[in-house]
């Protein structure tokens, strides 16, 4: 599918209020810094995430699951400072 830059964040945005209620249980958050042009999507941890040992997982299995389920396409999710 074809999305422009808006829909592509506000469906990547919808993915991450979806696991969000998740992560700030835990004192954390996600913030959405950057989708490139070869759809790979940049978040920034944020609060308990940020230093968290299994961050990664919580990356790759939730983060990333979240919003390939609803952007298949995405070719690559990753944290950044």
């Amino acid at each position: 599918m074809n999305y422009n830059s808006e829909e592509l964040r506000s469906k990547v945005q919808e993915a991450l209020d979806g696991i969000r209620p998740f992560l700030q249980a835990d004192g954390g958050d996600v913030q959405l810094i950057d989708i490139d042009s070869n759809l790979k999507v940049r978040l920034k941890l944020l609060g308990a995430c940020r230093s968290c040992e299994i961050s990664h997982m919580t990356m790759k299995a939730g983060i990333e699951e979240s919003i390939r389920r609803l952007l298949p396409e995405v070719g690559e999710v990753v944290a950044v400072d």
